[in-house]
């Protein structure tokens, strides 16, 4: 018997309603923010989940799921450990790529653009608005490496939290936001017979200008 699993026959349809140049908004973030209500409203608790890909100095992709936590004219943001592996990667290469794949509604949103830091006071912020133990987890953790076993991360955090009894967890320098700051977007509408819709957007001299793609 062979090993290999043969998935090419697998199939699936999509019968969402059509995506029309009338449809889409001047501006890009509106329709990404009527796109996440939508999205937010049918999967709450997905809704946010959106995958980061980014790259290293020598062009190696890495691709991992995090949590959007804010959106505005200013870019996409969101938390984590500055020594992470996407962490490092956005040191080397501070360019990456955004998207959401809501499957229930059958879209797909990509975005792409330059990364930066967010202030210190950004992440601070957002560390003590976490639950006790999350600020605990980010603290005792050297995100992305590598520990000889479970038990000494969690000794860590039993000692940490000892260590502030009935007081706020610091939040270590080392943690803190991102911003992706968008050049362009691309929105798509799955379609039956794979005749999918895409529109993309992208930043021209300070304006958006919208186009549609071939699927």
């Amino acid at each position: 018997m062979s090993n290999t699993s043969d998935i090419s026959a697998l199939r699936r349809e999509y019968v969402a309603a059509g995506l029309h140049r009338r449809d889409m908004l001047a501006d890009p973030l509106a329709q990404f923010r009527g796109w996440m209500d939508a999205a937010l409203e049918a999967h709450p608790d997905d809704a946010t989940s959106m995958t980061l890909a980014t790259a290293d100095a020598q062009g190696w992709p890495a691709a991992r799921i995090v949590l959007l936590k804010r959106f505005d004219t200013e870019g996409f943001c969101w938390f984590t450990d500055f020594r992470s592996d996407k962490g490092q990667q956005l040191a080397q290469n501070p360019k990456a790529e955004l998207m959401f794949y809501w499957r229930g509604l059958e879209r797909q949103v990509r975005i792409r653009g330059r990364v930066e830091q967010l202030p210190y006071r950004d992440g601070e912020t957002y560390f003590h608005l976490r639950p006790r133990g999350s600020q605990l987890s980010a603290a005792a953790s050297d995100q992305s490496q590598a520990i000889d076993h479970r038990v000494t991360l969690e000794q860590r955090v039993q000692d940490l939290d000892q260590a502030h009894a009935g007081e706020e967890i610091p939040c270590p320098e080392t943690w803190g936001g991102y911003r992706l700051i968008p050049h362009q977007i691309e929105f798509w509408q799955g379609r039956e017979n794979r005749l999918h819709d895409r529109f993309r957007y992208t930043l021209v001299d300070g304006d958006w200008q919208l186009e549609r793609l071939q699927p």
